[in-house]
């Protein structure tokens, strides 16, 4: 799809990828673009230049009022695109594992399917337009040491896939995005090599320019997309020893 004259949301629109996308977008020519956060504040600062395009605005995704109210206030989209999401580190068998578990979930999720059902009615009604999930790649094979975060975006995978078949006859694209570890709060203090937001942006917007519908955006994720398309055994094996304490 053409990002050019295009009408986007993003949410989760503050953060690394989020704000990394907003500029991406602009640079492609995008018309409008709503940068959606629970505290928008920060995105009036960093893009007051762009205020005639860029046009933060408030949304609690866990929130089916909030989101409700979005959809009224911003049904002319052409492209959703579900960036927002939570890590909160934990393997299965951790303490607080449940209340994690029921977090992610509830945010990575639930979140990403609120706002779908929220803003599917007017792409269908239109028969044109895009659906982007940011998932992960940890989504696609487990890594214990985040053991309840890999199942959320593994919900989140299955959604795609499920919506993807969905609107398929209604002429709208869902996309999947499977990033790797990226330069940004979630991964701040992790010991690994991590691509830039800049990077993982531009990736992911000539992704959908391209109408792709699975993105690997960084070389940790092609690279392991590749090996489990190959082997997805043996790629669940070696994530598999990454355990919490290794």
């Amino acid at each position: 799809m053409n990002i050019q004259g295009k009408k986007i949301l993003i949410t989760g629109a503050n953060g690394g990828i989020g704000s990394a996308l907003i500029k991406a977008l602009l640079a492609c020519q995008a018309a409008k673009i709503y940068a959606a956060a629970r505290d928008p504040q920060s995105l009036r600062e960093s893009f007051a230049a762009e205020a005639d395009r860029v046009f933060p605005v408030q949304v609690d995704i866990t929130d089916s009022a909030s989101v409700q109210q979005l959809a009224q206030d911003c049904g002319d989209i052409d492209i959703l695109i579900n960036n927002a999401g939570v890590n909160r580190g934990r393997w299965f068998t951790a303490t607080d594992a449940l209340e994690a578990a029921r977090t992610e979930m509830e945010v990575n999720y639930f979140g990403t399917l609120n706002m779908c059902r929220a803003f599917v009615p007017f792409l269908v009604a239109r028969k044109a337009g895009m659906i982007v999930n940011v998932s992960s790649i940890i989504g696609m094979v487990n890594m214990p040491v985040n053991g309840s975060y890999c199942a959320s975006k593994a919900a989140v995978h299955s959604l795609t896939q499920g919506l993807r078949g969905e609107m398929a006859p209604h002429g709208v694209t869902v996309i999947g995005v499977y990033p790797g570890p990226v330069e940004t709060r979630m991964t701040e203090g992790l010991e690994m090599p991590k691509t830039s937001p800049d990077v993982v942006a531009k990736a992911i917007v000539d992704g959908m320019t391209e109408g792709k519908t699975t993105i690997t955006p960084d070389p940790m994720s092609s690279q392991l997309y590749g090996f489990l398309l190959k082997d997805y055994e043996s790629a669940e094996k070696e994530l598999g020893a990454v355990l919490p304490g290794a």
